[in-house]
């Protein structure tokens, strides 16, 4: 991966790393980021005791690891491996494969152009890299049209990325909802209770609603903002309520932090 980053990681800041050395009691790894080495000790492989530290890592393998500790005047960084849990494991490579997919755009555009990957990598990110974290999200920029490339590189090689990047990264996408529970105990309360869902999702945005089971529906809206899915999660819900009230519904909602 060509992103470096510069100086040390932040503590508690998730990093990649590559295993280069395990030894009886600790592991020695490289911050593929940041281009600097940090120990993992055996406590902080995995939970509970270990007997053959080899079961967990081998020299060679990519893992992602938790830093924990920093001295810069030494150099030392202290990482724990057993700290990621497996939601926080898979955001983190999947921000890394992100990456990857923006090296592999400017790499095809750079052989188009008989240039090497790396002096156009350097050249794109010595002007976007001090705005965007990442290339990936100043390659998302350019798909929401935010970030105009010719006013980085000359104007061939800035239309043959842009085109290639609008099809190959889609625009970014935010999605929210909750739990909304229904009851009612008229003679007629499942066909109120249809017609109610059918209220609420003929609001005009990304929406879906599906059952989950007694009485209980999942609202998801999906958007390219949270601005714009408040918005439609709103007025669904708004909906709802006011054909809830009308017909006898027995009505709540509860927000969910979607994982």
């Amino acid at each position: 991966m060509l992103l470096k980053k510069e100086g040390f990681p932040e503590e508690d800041e998730l990093v990649l790393c590559t295993i280069t050395a395990v030894q009886f009691h600790s592991v020695f790894v490289n911050l593929d980021e940041y281009g600097r080495s940090g120990l993992i000790h055996i406590s902080e492989i995995a939970p509970g005791r270990i007997r053959n530290i080899r079961d967990y890592v081998v020299e060679g393998k990519k893992v992602v690891c938790k830093v924990l500790r920093i001295n810069q005047q030494k150099g030392h960084i202290d990482l724990s491996l057993r700290r990621v849990n497996e939601a926080q494991k898979k955001n983190k490579l999947n921000q890394i494969k992100q990456e990857q997919l923006s090296e592999r755009i400017i790499e095809f555009v750079a052989k188009q152009n008989k240039q090497k990957l790396a002096e156009l990598y350097d050249k794109i990110a010595e002007k976007v890299l001090d705005k965007y974290p990442t290339m990936f999200e100043a390659f998302e920029a350019v798909v929401s049209d935010t970030l105009d490339l010719s006013k980085v590189i000359d104007a061939k090689l800035a239309k043959q990325l842009t085109e290639l990047i609008k099809q190959r990264i889609k625009p970014p996408e935010v999605e929210i909802g909750g739990e909304i529970a229904l009851s009612c105990h008229e003679p007629n309360g499942v066909e109120l209770i249809k017609e109610a869902l059918k209220t609420a999702s003929e609001t005009k945005g990304n929406l879906t609603i599906k059952y989950k089971g007694t009485g209980n529906y999942n609202i998801w809206i999906k958007s390219e903002d949270y601005k714009s899915a408040e918005k439609v999660l709103k007025k669904s819900l708004e909906a709802l309520e006011k054909f809830t009230k009308k017909n006898k519904i027995k009505y709540d909602f509860k927000r969910i932090e979607k994982s």
